[in-house]
Formats: C-alpha cells, sequence, structure tokens
C-alpha cells in the first residue's frame, strides 16, 4: 500500500484537473484556477513521494504523464479558449450554441477562440517527447507544462484580483492572447534547456542559483502577488540561458 502512495497523490491532481476543467468549461477560470494550483502541487510532491518511498515504476510514468496533459495541458487550452472568447464577445463560450446554429453563427467570432486548444495539443506532444528524452533527467529541454500551465491562469487571477482597466484592456486583446498562445506552444517544444528544481543536495554552494530563484520567486509573489508569475516565468527563461551548467 505503501508503494502506491505517490500514484494516489498523481491520481489527485488528475481529479484536480478534472474538477478544474469544468470550471473552466462553465465559464469559472478564478475556481478553474485555484483546483489546477492544486493540482500542480500535488503533481511536484509526487516524484518526490516515489523518490523517498523508493516507489518509481513506468505506471507511475505513464500516470503521470496523463495527469499533466489532463491539468496541465487540456485545461489551460480551454482558459485560453474562454479568455479569447471574453475577449471577442464578451461573454464565456457557450460550445453548445454555436454547434446547434450553426447556420446562423457562422462569424469568425464564434470560432476564433479554438486557437486556444493549440496550447492543449502543444503540451500533449511536448509531454510524449519528455517520456523518452534521456536528456532531460535534472534539466528540461522546452518550458515545462506546470510552468506554461501557471503563466495562461495568471491571466484570468490578474483580471479578477488585480487588474487596471488598462492591464485588463491589454490582456483582453485578441491579438495579445493569440501571441501568447503560439508563443506558449513555441516555448513548450523550442530546444531551449531551462534548469530544473528537484534537488540532489541541500548544499546551497550547489543550488545556489535554484535557492536564489525561489527566494527571489517568493519575494516577488508577496510584492505583486498574481502578476508576479508571468514574471518568474520570464526570469526562468532568462537566467537558464545565461546559467552553465543546467544539471
Amino acid at each position: 500500500m505503501i508503494k502506491q502512495i505517490p500514484n494516489i497523490i498523481t491520481s489527485l491532481n488528475l481529479l484536480c484537473g478534472c474538477v478544474a476543467i469544468m470550471f473552466a468549461v462553465s465559464g469559472d477560470l478564478v475556481s478553474a484556477s485555484f483546483f489546477a494550483f492544486a493540482g500542480i502541487f500535488l503533481d511536484f510532491f509526487d516524484g518526490l513521494a516515489a523518490r523517498v518511498l523508493n516507489a518509481q515504476s513506468q505506471v507511475g510514468l505513464q500516470l503521470d504523464s496523463l495527469a499533466d496533459v489532463v491539468t496541465s495541458g487540456v485545461l489551460p487550452g480551454i482558459v485560453m479558449v474562454q479568455l479569447l472568447s471574453e475577449a471577442l464577445t464578451g461573454t464565456s463560450l457557450d460550445i453548445s450554441a454555436i454547434f446547434s446554429d450553426t447556420a446562423n453563427n457562422t462569424s469568425i467570432e464564434s470560432y476564433l477562440p479554438f486557437i486556444g486548444l493549440l496550447i492543449a495539443v502543444a503540451s500533449g506532444y511536448r509531454l510524449a517527447k519528455f517520456n523518452v528524452d534521456t536528456r532531460q533527467t535534472a534539466s528540461f529541454i522546452g518550458l515545462p507544462v506546470p510552468a506554461n500551465t501557471l503563466l495562461i491562469l495568471s491571466l484570468p487571477l490578474i483580471i479578477s484580483f488585480q487588474a487596471s482597466k488598462q492591464i485588463t484592456e491589454v490582456i483582453l486583446t485578441p491579438w495579445f492572447l493569440i501571441i501568447i498562445t503560439l508563443v506558449s506552444c513555441v516555448l513548450l517544444n523550442a530546444e531551449i534547456p531551462l534548469f530544473g528544481l528537484k534537488f540532489k543536495t541541500w548544499n546551497f554552494k550547489d543550488n545556489a542559483v535554484r535557492y536564489l530563484f525561489l527566494i527571489a520567486s517568493i519575494l516577488l509573489l508577496v510584492v505583486l502577488k498574481f502578476i508576479a508569475i508571468p514574471i518568474i516565468i520570464f526570469l526562468y527563461i532568462l537566467v537558464s540561458l545565461f546559467w552553465k551548467p543546467l544539471d
């Protein structure tokens, strides 16, 4: 039973992702984001539990990727669809209305939001590559899907809790959201080496950049709250490009 603890944690991640998707489809992006954050939190600890309990398995590896496809793949895609719908029409996307009356609903605004689903496709492809790429044991090649999910989900949270009129207008600009979608798809699968946050030892000398990055991230979150998330993702990529080695 103890050996199943990591898989139980991963399953809870999957459950959080499913609940988050239900909220996202209904247009409640704030609740969807918080359940997604819970899933990403669990995603970090399932691997830690597997290492501590010496319970790594092929089933656990596959289950982890499947859970990530839902929580950090399909979900951010649906969230982007809803944001694009809000930007284009002022309301959440009503999928049933689109497909029940296609003859009278042929405007581009009705279908353009589905561009957001490219995030789900790019995330699935990135996870498939990760499973067979032996280079990604201590570091990453391309933006990890949880990091991309945090970036996408920060947008509705900024709008809901911190946005000024100007910030809301920028975020809910269709071209801004389309560019974010396409850039995130590229970053997920780009041949860009990014450092991992897994600690082989707790020695500061060996993990100075990791410690400093985590401290900076915490400070940014305390000061800027949700606005800090895109800044942290940008900082993560920037630091990775200049820090060598990446193991």
